[in-house]
């Protein structure tokens, strides 16, 4: 036994006999709650209503789900389109056989991607603003879902950190293993933490909301910048790909971080803008 690392080996949820509420599953009832709260406030701010309010909360959960279920089945498990379609879709898999798996294999690659686009449709049909004053604002929530979001993950013992190599680090029982491994999902919960402190100081503290894109901007750069360098400490997500010099994860965090120092050192534009 390792004297100091940690041994993970915590329930999948709470049993209620005939069905059972997975931790992974509350955290992003968790985070979606604390998304909500924290929209009312910047759109209260923002001197609009409940209507602007239920649209984003309904466009964003959606987004959420769909894109993150469709990028991870693109970018990490193309073989569902063929093996087994109806998985992607629906929380369960059905072969070899039915196991419902609840939310399970979701990307936050493409969960950025889908909501970008609902906020684009939320944007015209909704505020009748320019797409990047929502973005500016939605970012803030989204920032603090990714913290509850990476919990889960580390519920789950899945995501998992590179061993350690030492004492230090957590061994996840779970997966048979009886050595230490980076928390990799903590580390990265912890970052988004602080990305989640500097975007809401810079919406509330600050003028840098009247500059459109700037807050999206800081998000894009910070955010995947955190997943970028962490990504070196995590097994690789799709065992052929272990060899590679960046992960899949890596690879599609540039293009974020890229269109991110874009907008942050762009040539400022008001939130006076037509859309």
């Amino acid at each position: 036994m390792l004297a100091s690392a940690i041994v993970w080996d915590p329930s999948k949820g709470i049993d209620l006999g005939f069905f059972m509420i997975r931790y992974y599953s509350l955290m992003y009832l968790v985070a979606f709650t604390l998304g909500w709260y924290l929209m009312k406030n910047i759109l209260e701010r923002e001197r609009m209503g409940q209507k602007e309010l239920d649209a984003i909360f309904m466009y964003t959960v959606i987004a959420v789900l769909a894109g993150a279920r469709l990028g991870h089945v693109i970018f990490y498990q193309p073989e569902l389109f063929v093996e087994d379609p109806l998985s992607i879709i629906l929380p369960a898999r059905f072969v070899p056989e039915f196991e419902f798996t609840g939310f399970q294999g979701l990307a936050s690659h493409g969960a950025a991607i889908g909501v970008i686009l609902a906020m684009y449709f939320y944007s015209k049909k909704v505020v009748k603003k320019p797409i990047l004053w929502t973005l500016d604002r939605v970012v803030i929530p989204v920032a603090s879902g990714g913290v509850f979001i990476r919990i889960g993950n580390f519920i789950n013992s899945e995501i998992i950190g590179k061993p350690t190599n030492s004492d230090y680090g957590v061994i996840f029982a779970q997966l048979g293993e009886d050595f230490a491994r980076h928390p990799a999902q903590l580390y990265e919960a912890g970052c988004y933490v602080i990305v989640f402190i500097i975007l809401m100081f810079l919406y509330w503290k600050t003028n840098k909301r009247e500059k459109l894109g700037f807050i999206f901007g800081v998000f894009l750069v910070l955010l995947w910048s955190v997943r970028f360098f962490v990504e070196f400490l995590k097994e690789a997500q799709v065992e052929n790909r272990a060899t590679w010099a960046l992960n899949t994860g890596q690879w599609l965090s540039i293009p974020f971080i890229i269109i991110g120092l874009y907008l942050i050192f762009r040539k400022p534009k008001t939130t006076s803008a037509t859309a």
